[in-house]
């Protein structure tokens, strides 16, 4: 262009080369368009890079044809630049997929969320935990338990805490782990949860069987020598049981002190025996004989057990299981002795009501498992001790042994089910098996 420039300004100094140097002139104008749009054009295919790679608008191409090698070059150099964010886009998006479906199929519960409590990850198995659909916010889970939502924002990095919680009359121990990481510019807050209800219920009834082998150990080997002892003092002071003792140099009044007081040591260590025995049941539960019945034999055989004490208090007590012909697989003896214990308790809360009453229940829960509500109308269980009642040997009642509901929760555990309760002041109390 430079040429045409040069060649058109020395035209203008020759008159007669006046049509030349128009001609050139017009030739000058159009490579100097040719050029602004050469320039414009390259802009443009800049621009069109750039808001690809801006958008990830990785579908577009390059291709410019009669243009020369070095567009044909760029162009290119465009599409390989282009191809290589599709491919670290496709391997990013791969990599998500597998991290969600590992979250998603972890049998351990996970949540992620922001510092002001939106949710940004959950898996199914809090969904499952929980019995919800979705949650989109931390205190969602209000309608799980009140103050959970507090709990959960109050953790920090390395925290943990466990939280007891109801949950369609079942019980769930949470072992709650946090931690925090950073993304996107802002703070979040990574917890698993863990139900551990049945591993801490086992540990404790472990931990309490283990206890009391070793307590009744200890009683019977220190009681059963003085009760031998004293019966063999005692044989040895009479010629038969019926004989007075025949000290000579004890009078009368002191023969029949020590008579008295060996007769007291022997009835004492035998009823000592006898007690520690009742206590040795905890530790002495069969393995269960398992077989397939139906629920209704369980409460028939029950109703006829315990007609005449609830005729002679005047209890109304009614059973139902829907479906009518619901079976489980269990022992039906212990089966049997642990509604039986739960009815025995029931009578006992009701039987001062002026219209007492007793419901047994069967049915499937949510997860498909059976479970026997048994609830009364009774006065119900004090707050503070109702998490004590399935201890070994406690009891409020003024007579009891304080082991029916520990014999009761060991069978429930051998049978990998569970027993919980429900009680409020002056309503009544629901006892819950779930097999």
């Amino acid at each position: 262009m430079s040429v045409s420039i040069f060649i058109f300004f020395y035209l203008l100094q020759f008159s007669k080369y006046n049509v030349s140097a128009a001609i050139i002139g017009l030739a000058i104008v159009g490579q100097i368009m040719s050029l602004v749009y050469f320039v414009e054009r390259t802009n443009r295919k800049l621009s069109h890079f750039l808001h690809s790679i801006r958008y990830s608008d990785f579908v577009s191409t390059f291709t410019d044809k009669g243009m020369g090698k070095s567009f044909e070059d760029l162009n290119e150099e465009f599409n390989e630049v282009i191809d290589r964010f599709k491919k670290n886009r496709a391997e990013k998006e791969e990599q998500s997929n597998y991290l969600q479906t590992v979250v998603q199929h972890v049998s351990i519960g996970i949540i992620a969320y922001t510092k002001d409590g939106k949710i940004d990850i959950l898996n199914n198995a809090v969904k499952r935990l929980f019995r919800i659909t979705n949650l989109r916010f931390i205190n969602d889970l209000r309608k799980v338990k009140n103050d959970l939502p507090e709990t959960l924002m109050s953790l920090k990095a390395g925290d943990h805490t466990l939280e007891k919680v109801f949950i369609q009359d079942e019980i769930l121990q949470l072992m709650i782990y946090a931690t925090e990481f950073r993304m996107r510019g802002e703070d979040y807050i990574l917890i698993s949860i863990q139900n551990i209800h049945t591993e801490l219920e086992e540990k404790e009834i472990e931990s309490w069987q283990k206890l009391i082998r070793v307590l009744t150990h200890e009683i019977m080997n220190s009681i059963t020598p003085i009760s031998s002892l004293a019966s063999t003092v005692h044989e040895m002071l009479l010629h038969n049981p019926e004989d007075r003792l025949m000290l000579k140099p004890l009078d009368d009044d002191d023969l029949e002190d020590v008579d008295g007081g060996l007769r007291t040591i022997q009835s004492r260590s035998q009823g000592l025996l006898n007690f520690v025995e009742v206590y040795r049941n905890l530790t002495r539960i069969p393995k269960p004989n398992f077989r397939y019945f139906e629920v209704k034999d369980i409460f028939l055989r029950v109703e006829e057990l315990m007609k005449a004490k609830l005729e002679k208090l005047n209890i109304k007590c009614s059973h139902k299981v829907f479906p009518e012909s619901l079976k489980i697989t269990a022992d039906v003896d212990l089966i049997d002795q642990v509604i039986i214990n739960l009815v025995l308790n029931a009578i006992d809360a009701v039987k001062d009501n002026k219209k007492p009453e007793i419901q047994i229940f069967a049915s499937l829960n949510d997860k498909g498992r059976a479970y026997i509500d048994v609830k009364d109308n009774g006065s119900g269980i004090k707050p503070d001790i109702l998490d004590k009642i399935f201890m070994p040997f406690f009891t409020s009642k003024k007579t009891g042994s304080g082991i029916g509901l520990s014999l009761s929760r060991q069978i429930m555990s051998l049978h990998k089910g569970s027993i919980s309760v429900k009680s409020v002041l002056d309503e009544g109390t629901t006892f819950t098996l779930i097999f």
